[in-house]
């Protein structure tokens, strides 16, 4: 039994993967106009499959005839698992993990899809904390493989297992990580596109980050991505990060996403962010959204010129690797083997040099920490490499057979 609370965005999308495998999903939201748009994205991700002749049109109509909808929680009282897909507003979560844990049994297992907010934060509103956890899919969630799996100390073992498991009959790559501010991939990911957009003000315009991005490895583009993930949710992961890590991670000016937002450039979701998205494109050829232009010029690093195409790659390339050794130095990953499945089949990075422990096995732990202190003098300090890198190349061990 599954139970999903938000019909919109990721509550469908882990309804439409919950379906197949589950003798009861529940998809609950506060109005029938959600409740309306929920179901028709989950008939959306099952008419896709028909069209490819992945399903057949009987089997369509016969998981969206068990999807159960609610507009309120009396008829959660039998629930094993609810997870909750509301937008990362701590407040807002704390109400509604209360509601649903005065609605469900004592076994019930909460799970929040937040991709950031601590889940031991977020666990203080639980009077179960030991069923208390996070789920973090990764949008669009029926195509996505990844499922990251946040616990806390008070998590226990049980809820950990039943929450694997669910993952893997969704059909998902699961890895479990510790706690802590943007667990693991939201945190790679800050660092990445927080040294993108600090090319970006440095005269390197969307287009050539993209082309950079994708000549280098990634499966999309630096600003393609931040418009696929919504500049509303980079802006508050921005601002948190700002809270937590300070300018280390986020390297530009966060105005620059701020006025995005407020000038209504959400991304890809609102139709229009870095570019515009418009139906009536022809050729795959994205626009340049001319109210982000006019933005990302007036926040231009004066007098500066732009970075070199070599110097963008690796610049946003050895960030996000130093940051995924950070969490291994600081054991929110387990080991380089899950740090490797969580930024490949969470982010695409760059899969062809195996995840980042693996390109730190073939370029040379002693390479990258050189190349970082080049960095580090002529930028910064958010380009100071991991001690746990500097201590593996002072002693030449290897992060793959470690």
């Amino acid at each position: 039994l599954s139970s999903g609370i938000n019909a919109e965005y990721g509550g469908a999308g882990i309804a439409a993967v919950s379906l197949e495998k589950f003798p009861k999903v529940i998809l609950k939201d506060v109005s029938e106009t959600a409740i309306s748009k929920g179901e028709d994205m989950v008939r959306d991700v099952f008419q896709r499959r028909v069209k490819r002749k992945k399903m057949s049109q009987f089997d369509c109509d016969r998981l969206m005839s068990s999807l159960h909808t609610e507009l309120d929680l009396s008829n959660f009282g039998d629930t094993d698992l609810v997870i909750e897909a509301v937008f990362e507003d701590i407040n807002l979560k704390h109400r509604i993990i209360k509601e649903v844990e005065a609605a469900t049994p004592d076994h019930c297992i909460f799970a929040s899809n937040t991709s950031a907010l601590p889940i031991g934060d977020l666990a203080k509103a639980s009077k179960r904390p030991e069923n208390f956890l996070g789920m973090h899919y990764f949008s669009p969630v029926d195509k996505m493989p990844l499922l990251e799996i946040i616990t806390t100390d008070q998590t226990s073992k049980e809820a950990t297992r039943a929450a694997v498991e669910v993952g893997l009959k969704q059909k998902k790559t699961v890895i479990v990580v510790k706690d802590g501010p943007g667990f693991y991939t939201t945190r790679v990911i800050g660092a990445l596109m927080g040294e993108a957009f600090a090319c970006i003000q440095e005269g390197t315009s969307p287009q050539d980050l993209d082309k950079a991005f994708v000549k280098f490895g990634w499966p999309v583009g630096g600003a393609s991505l931040v418009d696929e993930v919504g500049i509303d949710v980079a802006y508050k992961v921005t601002k948190y990060f700002l809270e937590v890590f300070g300018d280390r991670i986020s390297a530009g000016d966060p105005r620059v996403i701020e006025e995005l937002v407020e000038s209504g450039c959400l991304g890809k979701k609102s139709g229009k962010g870095i570019y515009l998205y418009d139906k009536r494109q022809k050729g795959g050829v994205r626009q340049l959204n001319p109210v982000a232009e006019k933005i990302l010029q007036r926040y231009r690093t004066p007098g500066q010129a732009a970075p070199s195409t070599e110097d963008v790659q690796w610049r946003t390339y050895m960030r996000s690797v130093n940051e995924a050794a950070l969490c291994l130095q600081e054991e929110i990953i387990a080991n380089p083997v899950d740090g490797n499945i969580g930024m490949i089949f969470g982010i695409g990075h760059c899969p062809q040099r195996g995840g980042p422990f693996q390109f730190l096995d073939t370029y040379g732990a002693q390479n990258f920490v050189d190349k970082m202190r080049q960095y580090e003098e002529n930028i910064g300090f958010r380009f100071e490499p991991a001690q746990i890198v500097i201590d593996y190349a002072n002693s030449g061990k290897k992060f793959m057979s470690s």
